[in-house]
C-alpha cells in the first residue's frame, strides 16, 4: 500500500489521503471524503487492519487527482517524535573525519522542517552551507517501551524517503547539532507511504542514491547501515516510549557536498533528488529564504 498526503492546489487548507495504485493517484470525491480521515496518523493509530481498510475505500472509489493540481504534504504533517540517526554509514563517518560510534549518534528534528515531495528546500539566509542527505524514514505503528531486537520489527508500519539537508556551519556551532539540523523547509520527505508489507524486514537492501542536478552524489545501499532497524528500534526504547507516527530517520551515506573538495553546497536554481528502491523518488527544488 503506498498513501500521498496531499492539498488541493487551489485550497491548501484542504487536504487528503490518496492511494497510490499503477501510476495514478486515488482520491475520494468532495461529497464522500468525511469516509476517510484526512491524515495518516489516525490510521496509522488504528493500525494496519485500518491501512488496508483505507486503501479497500480507496482502490473502490476513489477518482484519479490530476497531480498538477495538487500539492504533496509530507506523510504525517506533525508527527509526535522525529528521530534521526547520524554517522550510521561507515563511509560517510570517515569522509566526516569521525570516529565510528559505537552507539547510535541521536538527534532531534522538528515538525516545521518538514515540506513534501515538490515543494521547496529553503536555503536560509544567514548560511551558504545547505547540503543533502538522503536517507530512508521509518515510521513506528505501535509504540512501546523496552522494545526487543527480536520484536523491533513488528512495530514498523511503513517507510519513506527523507533528504535530511544539513546547515553545515550551524551544526557545528556546538557539539549538539540541533541548530544546522532544524532550518525550516529543509527536510522534504516522501513522495509516499510505504507500508512496511512491500518491502523487505527492515528496509534492508535497498538502493539509495541522491542526485545534484542530474549529477549522481551519493550511492550506497541500506544493508550498509552500522544500525539497523530493529537495533535503533531497541536502543530509542530504552530511553523513551514510541508512539504511532514516530519518524526514524535512518542516516545518510557518503557523498555529502562537506566533505567534497572543494565543498559542493546547494544554491538556489538546483534540484536534489533521492530515490530509494521500492520507495520512490523524492524530487524537491532548492531556493532562496525571502
Amino acid at each position: 500500500m503506498r498513501f500521498v498526503h496531499y492539498a488541493e492546489a487551489g485550497d491548501p487548507g484542504l487536504h487528503g489521503l490518496a492511494l497510490q495504485h499503477q501510476g495514478e493517484l486515488l482520491a475520494l470525491p468532495a461529497a464522500e471524503r468525511h469516509r476517510l480521515p484526512a491524515d495518516l496518523l489516525t490510521l496509522l493509530h488504528r493500525g494496519m487492519p485500518a491501512l488496508q481498510e483505507a486503501a479497500t475505500l480507496l482502490h473502490q472509489h476513489g477518482r484519479p487527482l490530476d497531480p498538477r493540481a495538487i500539492t504533496h504534504l509530507p506523510p504525517i504533517a506533525r508527527p509526535p517524535k522525529i528521530l534521526c540517526v547520524g554517522l550510521n554509514y561507515r563511509d560517510h563517518t570517515q569522509e566526516s573525519n569521525f570516529q565510528q560510534p559505537t552507539y547510535p549518534t541521536l538527534f532531534a528534528r522538528f515538525a516545521t522542517t518538514l515540506t513534501g515531495h515538490g515543494q521547496p528546500i529553503q536555503r536560509p539566509r544567514c548560511s551558504e552551507q545547505l547540503d543533502y542527505e538522503g536517507e530512508m524514514v521509518v515510521f513506528i505503528g505501535r509504540g512501546g517501551r523496552h522494545i526487543t531486537k527480536a520484536q523491533a520489527l513488528d512495530h514498523v508500519i511503513g517507510y519513506s524517503v527523507c533528504n535530511e539537508a544539513s546547515v553545515r556551519d550551524y551544526q557545528f556551532k556546538s557539539p549538539q547539532w540541533t541548530a544546522g539540523k532544524n532550518f525550516d523547509a529543509t527536510a522534504p520527505v516522501g513522495p509516499a507511504f510505504v507500508s512496511a508489507d512491500e518491502l523487505p524486514a527492515g528496509g534492508s537492501g535497498l538502493r539509495i542514491e541522491t542526485r545534484l542536478n542530474g549529477q549522481v552524489v551519493q550511492s550506497s545501499d541500506t544493508c550498509d547501515m552500522v544500525f539497523d532497524v530493529a537495533t535503533l528500534i531497541a536502543t530509542v526504547s530504552e530511553v523513551m516510549t514510541l508512539e504511532p507516527g514516530d519518524m526514524l530517520i535512518t542516516g545518510t551515506p557518503a557523498g555529502v557536498g562537506m566533505a567534497r573538495k572543494p565543498p559542493l553546497w546547494m544554491k538556489a536554481g538546483d534540484t536534489v533528488e533521492v530515490e530509494i528502491e521500492g520507495l520512490g523518488l523524492l524530487r524537491n527544488p532548492v531556493v532562496d529564504e525571502d
